[in-house]
């Protein structure tokens, strides 16, 4: 297996090699030269660990069978997740089930990915022979930054340094990367949104100039944000996992398919749908589910991609996202992989901050992808509605994605799983004003007022929270993050 470049400016790179770079460090992404072959049985069971070997093995072909193993065993155990099935799947109602994806150690989906992604770009280090100090960097819209953080602290060989969104994440997101621990950890908040975070670490990433500068000491630069390959491909296991559990219990015929709700911002999550679907997973449609920051779902009802506008802060923050990286691998694949067009459209965007794809492709993408959107009153009237009909009690992202698979109704008649990207816990207070409409200030005392109202156990990752030390505290204006990166480099490499 090789890994290319979106934009064809990059030689074929191996496994091992795409997940140390972590991007194509002269812009693009890398994505598979050639998918496997699609499974034979998508509905197969078995463990998380053995769906998640057979899906990983095959995109990770020279990893050692023994060392993918261990990493897979290392991730996905008792000791980081609150269920022996990593991912739960529960039923809503007979036409809906939802996908619980923040049974990790931090109460958010991107556990599943980044509890692996460390031993895969260890395991990769090793192949390559790779002995430099590697330095991860983060933009995080609220839960990657902390994920990341819980699996890259404290691994030898690996510092890492998050830059988030200051003032634009929840208190409890916040208080959750400020409060880590480990030596080799840094958080720094940034006086801007998540794209202006986001593209600034991508500008980094691909500097020439810091890569030069920091190798001649030992030190190379990498990511765990979805650009990189290594964060991406474990997400596909999960899509394999929830149907194999929805032909377990006989909600559906092996073979039959099903559409997936996906809240997205970036575009990573359902990105990860659609290589499931692509090796071999029955999916009818992926609904893309956005909130007010509507970018996305306007781009797939027009075909133009327009980030000139408004950007909102929700309340489902890790959604707050105009520029969707992820979206520039999916028209690459859906276009045969022909960089000439993605070029000239990220260029576009670059330069003008939109673009407009042809009729062809627009074509291509309602094979696969239908769209909504939820604006904030919606969003909260269902985290109320689906309790009382149901009892059961979704994040704010969850709901956008809840809210748009009722209005659709859904495509096709089939069954649809919404994705859950988060506890319904950090994001307390939002959560309680749509179960109740009370209007808490202080995200622990909604918290408890939550668990009091449904019986559902706060999730380990809160306990004791509020009490710790917050340890990263240094907040900067966006212009300089460029100038804080080198600081902090002095204490990481000297």
């Amino acid at each position: 297996m090789q890994y290319i470049s979106t934009r064809n400016n990059h030689p074929p790179a191996s496994p091992a090699r795409a997940i140390a770079l972590g991007m194509v460090p002269e812009g693009g992404l890398f994505v598979p030269g050639e998918l496997p072959g699609q499974l034979a049985r998508p509905g197969e069971g078995g463990s998380y660990q053995a769906i998640a070997g057979r899906i990983l093995s095959p995109l990770l072909t020279d990893f050692p069978a023994d060392d993918l193993s261990s990493c897979i065993a290392r991730a996905y155990n008792a000791d980081s997740f609150d269920t022996g099935d990593i991912v739960n799947v529960v039923p809503l109602d007979d036409r809906r089930s939802v996908m619980e994806l923040w049974h990790g150690p931090t109460a958010a989906f991107k556990d599943v990915a980044l509890q692996i992604m460390p031993r895969l770009l260890g395991t990769s280090k090793k192949i390559l022979g790779d002995r430099s100090r590697t330095v991860i960097l983060v933009a995080t819209s609220g839960d990657t930054g902390k994920a990341a953080l819980e699996g890259f602290k404290n691994r030898e060989g690996i510092s890492i340094v998050v830059f988030f969104p200051h003032g634009g994440v929840s208190e409890v997101q916040k208080l959750q990367m400020t409060t880590t621990d480990g030596d080799n950890t840094r958080v720094v908040a940034v006086k801007g949104n998540f794209d202006e975070c986001q593209t600034e670490v991508k500008r980094m990433l691909g500097s020439s100039e810091l890569r030069e500068r920091y190798r001649a000491r030992g030190v190379e630069f990498s990511s765990a944000n979805s650009i990189n390959w290594g964060r991406l491909c474990p997400q596909i296991a999960y899509y394999f996992s929830s149907y194999a559990a929805l032909v377990g219990r006989g909600t559906i015929k092996d073979g039959e398919a099903v559409n997936y709700c996906v809240p997205t911002g970036n575009f990573g999550n359902i990105l990860a749908g659609y290589y499931a679907m692509r090796m071999g997973l029955p999916v009818g449609k992926l609904i893309c589910a956005s909130n007010a920051n509507n970018v996305l779902a306007d781009f797939f009802a027009t075909g133009r991609y327009d980030s000139n506008r408004v950007f909102s802060r929700t309340t489902s923050p890790s959604m707050d996202i105009l520029i969707s990286s992820n979206l520039e691998r999916f028209l690459f694949e859906v276009n045969g992989h022909d960089a000439g067009p993605v070029t000239a459209w990220w260029r576009s965007l670059a330069e003008s901050g939109a673009f407009t794809v042809d009729a062809a492709t627009r074509e291509r993408l309602d094979r696969f992808i239908v769209s909504g959107w939820a604006d904030e009153r919606e969003v909260l009237a269902t985290i109320g509605e689906e309790f009382r009909r149901t009892g059961y009690v979704m994040d704010t992202h969850t709901a956008v994605a809840a809210a748009i698979s009722r209005r659709m109704n859904p495509p096709g008649g089939r069954h649809t799983v919404i994705a859950s990207t988060a506890s319904p816990y950090k994001f307390g207070t939002h959560v309680l004003r749509g179960m109740t409409g009370e209007i808490l200030d202080d995200e622990f005392a909604a918290i408890d007022r939550i668990s009091a109202l449904s019986g559902v156990p706060v999730h380990r990752a809160l306990a004791g929270l509020r009490q710790k030390p917050e340890r990263h505290t240094r907040v900067i204006e966006k212009e300089r993050m460029q100038d804080t990166l080198v600081e902090l480099m002095q204490e990481i490499a000297g």
